[in-house]
């Protein structure tokens, strides 16, 4: 039980002072390293299969630090004589792994740029949580970005790493972690990454199976409790998730998308080339500013809810 009343606390700790911004912070630090063993090993002259060889070394440097980082902390809260100390270091700790104070911050900022018509900041400020091209966006395209942002980081973000510290605690949160950064940093299909970033991309992809569709399920259980249009949410979850190009991240978006009766996906531009992304939903309600804020709620009450089921297994 004293797993879960970590993280908890470290829910708490997000919510209060969020996320802070240095360059001690333990997910900048990871990528520190990854930037530091890419330099090490990365060559464009190599072979595919050197690459995705040399992309694996890398993959396995980081998540055994990550994890021995983990250990060492549990290690040392042992001889730590209080329990509450403990539980405050590691609930610390965890919770900068997890995002959900500052995915909801940056979601109701775009959310009050549309609100004010500025849609010039909305787009620059939705630029910096996206990977599209945004400076063209108008207000419903804003908007869909955000949504759909908020959906797939409520698993990247929250879910996944709650989960792991639920199973395996900071060495198994903290390892998930360094995978997702690697995935973001290295998960690219282009020339410098399609082959050296393969294991990193495949491994997220693994680690995020199981949570990607538990939080498909917490967010129809949020709809349920928000008033929400839960059975749209089971349909739509159930007929699209699996049109998304990422095998996990369909498990959110479709789901919010039933949810909130709004239609996610369609025409993005990535360094000026369109990429189409199949639809999810059914576009019953004109995407508008105001969804961003029922996806956040969702968010919010899925983290919620995932800690009290967790907290009651345990």
């Amino acid at each position: 039980m004293s797993s879960m009343i970590v993280a908890v606390v470290a829910f708490l700790i997000d919510a209060l002072i969020s996320d802070p911004r240095s360059r001690l912070h333990p997910v900048v630090l990871i990528g520190n390293l990854i930037s530091l063993l890419e330099k090490l090993l990365r060559r464009d002259l190599d072979s595919p299969t050197n690459k995705i060889i040399k992309g694996g070394v890398l993959v396995s440097v980081v998540v055994i630090v990550a994890s021995l980082v983990g250990l060492g902390v549990e290690i040392l809260m042992q001889d730590v004589p209080s329990l509450a100390a403990q539980i405050f270091i590691q609930a610390l700790v965890l919770s900068f792994m997890i995002s959900p104070r500052s995915l909801g911050d940056a979601g109701r900022e775009i959310y009050f740029l549309l609100e004010r018509e500025d849609l010039a900041r909305a787009r620059q400020k939705v630029g910096w949580i996206v990977g599209r091209d945004t400076q063209n966006l108008n207000e419903a395209e804003v908007a869909r970005a955000t949504v759909e942002t908020v959906a797939e980081n409520t698993v990247d973000g929250i879910i996944s790493p709650l989960f792991y510290f639920a199973i395996g605690g900071l060495p198994l949160a903290i390892a998930y972690r360094a995978i997702n950064t690697m995935d973001s940093m290295l998960g690219y299909k282009n020339d410098n990454y399609l082959y050296f970033g393969r294991v990193a991309a495949r491994l997220d992809d693994v680690a995020n199976f199981i949570p990607a569709r538990l939080t498909g399920l917490l967010f129809i259980c949020a709809a349920v409790l928000l008033g929400l249009d839960y059975k749209n949410a089971l349909k739509m979850m159930r007929r699209d998730a699996r049109k998304h190009p990422s095998p996990n991240g369909g498990w959110a978006e479709a789901t919010v998308a039933g949810a909130l009766r709004i239609r996610l996906g369609g025409v993005n531009y990535y360094f000026g080339k369109p990429h189409f992304r199949a639809y999810m939903g059914e576009p019953e309600e004109n995407l508008e500013a105001v969804h961003i804020l029922g996806a956040i709620r969702m968010m919010y009450t899925a983290t919620i809810l995932f800690l009290m089921i967790a907290c009651a297994i345990c």
